[in-house]
């Protein structure tokens, strides 16, 4: 939880979203488990909800159709669809421009922190309105609260 009790709300980089549904128990499986027990919001919007899709098809993965619904229903109960205006104009410039729709997801839907670990993204920090944070950095951050 956040300040005073607050759920905070949340923006997960793909890379992330794939590290704690995949890997049950692989190193960022935590973050599922704060979604899962009502610590984190995650948000979601349609390109960010579209990429993990392709994401979880890719071959190395090695999962079926059934297993991809199944890896979903892991996060999609427990996240907040965003509608974001893709006005963005306030927002930095990333250096990929295919990750820029994670920092409108996180300013559309009034995140607290966009996580990643994604050093286009990170450069970033300290220029919006939510935080950008590693995995570990967001890790401490829930710790503290």
């Amino acid at each position: 939880m956040g300040p005073k009790g607050k759920r905070l709300r949340v923006v997960l980089d793909t890379n992330v979203v794939v590290s704690a549904v995949v890997f049950e128990r692989g190193r960022l499986s935590w973050i599922r488990d704060a979604w899962t027990n009502g610590t984190i919001i995650p948000l979601i919007d349609k390109p960010t909800t579209e990429e993990l899709l392709r994401v979880l098809a890719y071959p190395k993965f090695r999962l079926n159709v059934q297993e991809i619904e199944v890896l979903l229903g892991c996060l999609l109960p427990f996240a907040e669809t965003v509608l974001v205006s893709r006005r963005t104009a306030e927002l930095p410039r990333c250096r990929d421009p295919h990750d820029q729709k994670f920092l409108s997801l996180a300013q559309g839907g009034k995140a607290d922190v966009l996580v990643t670990g994604d050093q286009d993204l990170l450069v970033l920090a300290g220029q919006t309105s939510f935080a950008i944070e590693t995995p570990a950095a967001f890790r401490g951050r829930l710790a503290g609260c």
